[in-house]
Formats: C-alpha cells, sequence, structure tokens
C-alpha cells in the first residue's frame, strides 16, 4: 500500500490497522528544540478517543503515546520523531461473520479490488482507529503554530443529520460530548444519538474547523494552493464526503457584490472567502468544513454479495458510533494544524527573507459560526 505520508517539509507517514498489535506515525521535519512530553498528547487523544460517552463506540483503549525516537531531555532534536500506539481492546471476533461479506458502502469492496486481500477485523487500515496517529501528530504542529505565530486552531460539530445549533459559544464546545457549541441543545442532541443507536441505525455531520492567526502569505497561487491542500487532507479523513473552505457551496447562490471581501484600512468587512485568496492566506481566519456520511456499519440488515458473488443479508455487529462525526472535530483541528504548520515551513524556507509587507489589513469582525 502507498500513499500512507502526506506534507512536503513536515511530513507525517501512519502505519497500523484497527485490530493489529498497535499503530504509529513517523514524523519527519519537525524544527528542533521544540519541548514535548507524552502526557501531552493525552488531551487531544481523549477528545478523540471512543468508549467516553455511550454516544460513541463502546472501544476502550488506552491511547498511551510512546515516543521511539527524535526526543531527547524532553526536546524535538531534528530527528524523525516515531510515536507508538498499542492496541489493547481490539475485539476481532465480532468481524468472523463478515469476513466472507461486504459491508454496503464499505470500504470492504473495494479493497477487496484494488488488494486481492483485505483485513476484515474492524476495517483494518480503512478503520477510523488510523486517525489516532493523526491527532497525535497534530498535537505537535499545534503547539509549534502557537508558540511561533500564536494560532489556535479549534473545531465544533455544527450539524448532525438535521440539527443545528441555535446558538453559539466556544466555550460550550469543550462542555459536552459532542463538541456542540449550543448547550441548551445538547439534551435533544443526546435524545437524538439515542433513538439512533436504539434503531440501529446513524447520521451523517459536519464539523468546522477555524484557525485564528494565521498570517498572510502562506499558500501557493497554483498546484500546492493552501485551500487545496487543506481540502486535500480533510477529505482524507475516514467517511468525509464533502469539504468547503469559507461559504464553500453557498457561494453558488450569492452575488459577487455579496461573496467578496471587502477591504478598508480599518480591516475586511467579511471573510467569505473562508481566510485564503488565490491559494494563499490573507491573514484573516481560515475556515474550513467537512461533511461526513453516516457510519457504514449498522444494524439494519442490507443487501450485499459473498466473495463467490451470491447474494447475501449483511448486519454488522460490534461497536460502532451512531455518529463518527461526534469523535470528528480533533481530527479536523488536526489535519488544518499539520497542513499549516508544513505551508508555514515551507514559507519560512521560500520567502522567509521577504518579511513582513505592509499594509497589513485586519481580519473581518465576524462570528467564527457557520
Amino acid at each position: 500500500m502507498s500513499s500512507n505520508s502526506f506534507g512536503k517539509l513536515f511530513t507525517v507517514t501512519t502505519f497500523g490497522e484497527s485490530h493489529g498489535p498497535a499503530i504509529g506515525c513517523v514524523i519527519d521535519g519537525c524544527p528542533p528544540g521544540l519541548e514535548i512530553e507524552p502526557e501531552e498528547f493525552r488531551s487531544d487523544l481523549d477528545r478523540r478517543a471512543t468508549g467516553k460517552s455511550r454516544y460513541t463506540s463502546q472501544r476502550h483503549e488506552a491511547d498511551e503515546v510512546e515516543i521511539l525516537s527524535g526526543v531527547y531531555t524532553g526536546k524535538t532534536t531534528g530527528t524523525p520523531i516515531a510515536l507508538l500506539i498499542r492496541n489493547t481492546d481490539a475485539r476481532s471476533k465480532d468481524y468472523a461473520e463478515i469476513e466472507q461479506t461486504f459491508r454496503p458502502n464499505h470500504a470492504d469492496y473495494t479493497y477487496w479490488q484494488k488488494y486481492g486481500i483485505r483485513d476484515p477485523r474492524g476495517g483494518g487500515r480503512s478503520s477510523a482507529r488510523e486517525t489516532t496517529m493523526r491527532v497525535a501528530a497534530g498535537v505537535i504542529a499545534k503547539k509549534w503554530l502557537s508558540i511561533h505565530f500564536h494560532i489556535v486552531v479549534r473545531g465544533y460539530l455544527a450539524q448532525v443529520g438535521e440539527l443545528t445549533p441555535r446558538a453559539f459559544a466556544w466555550d460550550a464546545v469543550e462542555e459536552n460530548p459532542f463538541f456542540w457549541p449550543d448547550a441548551a441543545m445538547v439534551p435533544e442532541l443526546e435524545k437524538y444519538i439515542d433513538a439512533l443507536r436504539k434503531a440501529g441505525d446513524s447520521a451523517g455531520a459536519r464539523v468546522n474547523v477555524v484557525a485564528d492567526n494565521v498570517p498572510p502569505g502562506w499558500g501557493e497561487p497554483i498546484y500546492c494552493k493552501l485551500d487545496a491542500d487543506l481540502a486535500a487532507a480533510l477529505m482524507s479523513i475516514n467517511a468525509v464526503k464533502g469539504v468547503e473552505i469559507g461559504d464553500g457551496f453557498a457561494a453558488v447562490a450569492q452575488r459577487g457584490s455579496e461573496h467578496r471581501d471587502e477591504i478598508t484600512p480599518q480591516g475586511f468587512l467579511s471573510n467569505h472567502s473562508g481566510g485564503i485568496l488565490g491559494g494563499i492566506s490573507s491573514g484573516q481566519a481560515v475556515l474550513a468544513s467537512m461533511a461526513l456520511k453516516p457510519t457504514s456499519s449498522i444494524l439494519i440488515p442490507g443487501c450485499s454479495v459473498d466473495l463467490a458473488g451470491a447474494a447475501v443479508e449483511v448486519r454488522t455487529k460490534g461497536r460502532h458510533d451512531p455518529c463518527v462525526g461526534i469523535r470528528a472535530t480533533p481530527i479536523g483541528e488536526a489535519m488544518v494544524a499539520l497542513v499549516l504548520m508544513d505551508h508555514a515551513l515551507r514559507h519560512r524556507a521560500q520567502c522567509g527573507d521577504v518579511g513582513e509587507i505592509l499594509p497589513r489589513i485586519p481580519a473581518a469582525a465576524t462570528t467564527d459560526a457557520k
């Protein structure tokens, strides 16, 4: 299997399967001297983890990070950083019944067609378990971006099924298991997810990620546009079927006079473009959204075929999320942070001598919610 790495100067390569002995990643290109300790990974890994509430899969993994290389006396050395997390709660017997069949809307069939062999235990490499290492790598990127540029990357659940927040407050996001920005709606959301689980069904979701304090000038004008790399990174997350930057598809119904982000000496008047113009950051908040499909592994029987091509009925048992989007917020944050750090290093390498160009236009004073 190729294409397990992303990034140019800040490169992350992940490895491992859902029910293998361990998962891990190698981070190449991290500058030396960044202080990092194993316990710093705990917060974001806990935010992504299953089994933390009844609204997600009940798989309970310890997710203890082992730093195998690239860190000495608590500081990065500039050499490859190898991180390892051992799988401690894999339950492979749950997948015995589907070993000879293909789950509808899952990667089972396409993996079989590509490789002629597949690991049916939890989906193997196609499992969202792999994203644990993206979140771990994102911890390093978030810290470096914060230290050097005061960049803050944070996200929230913006829609589950037909439910959308009726109010918005960043303070509410980390106070409930859904990363939901409207505290008053949490009981309604709990009832909604409980009903999905009882019905054996699932729902899709939308996650928004905001990066504040991104300087202007990051990105490239043609093939490595900042928004193109962000879109590719977010689309690489399991179950993501759509990505928007700024207003995204809503721009279709807007007039040019409405969509353009007018500029005054006091600042931008709006941020419809999501902080990126011509593939290059404008200095405004970078706004990205991703749409996640409903969980494919559900209890409701569905039509499929077995390895011989005969018709079968598939009902997926085991521990699964009624909405994969609930745990996707820290994953989206990590991917945005990894892309931003890669572009920061690339910008420094080519244009570090350019310095600050005037005028510097202040960002729009608009809400982060979409």
